[in-house]
């Protein structure tokens, strides 16, 4: 019987051959931990009584989602953080570095075929990469740690066939968010989700993170995609390491197969208060907002910069409108600073904060105050996401965002563009 992504990944780090609700034990190739439950992860390691990691050139401590610590509570927490990395030996991405997400895959530490575990719910953004890339709970993390092992059950894999090119104007946050609506935030719960077709193949790898990073709102275990010349081109300006790309067999078997055509998708929003409860945007054009941001581990990237520049430029933030802009890492940032597009979002009236996470998780950096409405480029729209759960969040595109920010409503990017 052949065998999808995830499975080959599993064998192959296992080293048993294994199909889809299997319980395997498999190495795992890098772990990684936030400043949200790396605390907790260090207390349970030390509960284990773990002596070594298990490889410290395989770890990373990421200080991102309160960074630079609003806090005198979580300015301790990251003391717990530095300390333990300095004593263990592994390396620690501190305040203004970027958020985990951008920072793990910058780091050449993950490629095609690799098996990570990471103490954040959207480590499957490294899925782009044709890795199999997945969420645990802090406890899990301090036994990756220790042992360098990880159990699993084997998830069965929904294949998603995105055929047809997206029209100008529609992004990868678009495609996703549209396929959220079809198959809501339970539909893939604890299975692989594997995205293909041509509108894949289309994107550029920006846009695959992107795809990739919303598979858990799917309640998905992983979102993987195969390798082409794109995944290794772009795995070549961080790593000289080799990696060889796995694929699907022709006759692996699936829990289901989703064919899309998206060539003539338009803009999509989420609205309150669920990544699923999405609908065209034309739907809801013209609702008042009051707060824009565009950033975090779904659209923090250059081409995300570059996109929402390219519409504000020459133009000025809506007088009612606060436009909030986090690059996703430092190499973001610096790069976008050199094409001129971070001059372009503050001479339009943007906000530029440290690279993190602050503000979609509502630490800090922009919560918004009670009956506001928020249209963000974000993965999640619950009550409460960015610290105030009596305001509304909407989810859109870097472009949506972007031209919402200069009217002053929620807004079709296409009226802006060339």
């Amino acid at each position: 019987m052949g065998k999808t992504i995830i499975e080959k990944i599993l064998t192959s780090h296992s080293g048993q051959e294994c199909q889809a609700n299997d319980i395997v034990v498999a190495t795992v190739d890098f772990v990684m931990g936030q400043d949200g439950t790396s605390p907790l992860a260090i207390r349970a390691y030390e509960n284990m009584e773990g002596q070594e990691l298990f490889n410290p050139d395989k770890v990373a401590l990421v200080i991102d989602h309160s960074s630079p610590s609003p806090l005198e509570g979580v300015s301790a927490l990251h003391t717990i953080m530095r300390n333990f990395a300095k004593q263990k030996g592994c390396r620690i991405y501190d305040i203004g570095e970027g958020v985990c997400h951008q920072l793990i895959p910058e780091s050449g530490q993950v490629g095609p075929g690799s098996l990570v575990i990471g103490a954040d719910s959207h480590t499957c953004t490294y899925g782009a990469l044709n890795a199999f890339s997945t969420g645990v709970g802090s406890t899990d993390l301090a036994g990756g740690l220790v042992s360098g092992k990880m159990w699993f059950k084997v998830p069965e894999t929904i294949k998603f066939v995105c055929n047809g090119v997206l029209p100008a104007g529609v992004y990868a946050k678009d495609l996703i968010l549209y396929l959220m609506g079809q198959v809501t935030a339970d539909g893939c719960t604890y299975m692989a989700a594997e995205y293909t077709g041509e509108a894949i193949q289309a994107l550029s790898m920006e846009g695959r993170f992107t795809v990739a990073n919303m598979a858990i709102e799917m309640g998905a275990k992983a979102g993987l995609m195969e390798a082409d010349e794109k995944t290794f081109s772009w795995l070549r300006q961080f790593t000289e390491q080799e990696f060889t790309a796995v694929s699907a067999d022709p006759d692996a078997q699936y829990h289901k197969v989703l064919t899309f055509d998206v060539s003539e998708l338009e803009p999509q929003v989420a609205k309150p208060h669920r990544v699923d409860n999405v609908s065209p945007l034309s739907e809801v054009a013209g609702t008042p907002i009051q707060q824009a941001f565009i950033g975090t581990c779904t659209n923090g990237r250059l081409e995300d910069l570059r996109i929402a520049a390219a519409i504000l430029a020459g133009k000025k933030v809506h007088p009612d409108v606060r436009l909030i802009v986090a690059p996703a890492s430092r190499k973001v940032y610096l790069d976008a600073m050199n094409e001129g597009i971070i001059q372009r979002l503050v001479e339009a009236g943007a906000a530029v904060v440290t690279p993190g996470c602050g503000p979609c998780v509502g630490t800090h950096n922009g919560v918004p105050s009670d009956g506001e409405t928020v249209i963000s480029t974000a993965n999640r729209n619950f009550k409460g996401r960015m610290g105030n759960s009596n305001a509304e969040i909407y989810l859109a595109s870097p472009a949506s965002v972007a031209a919402s920010a200069l009217t002053g409503v929620i807004t079709d990017p296409r009226q802006f563009m060339k």
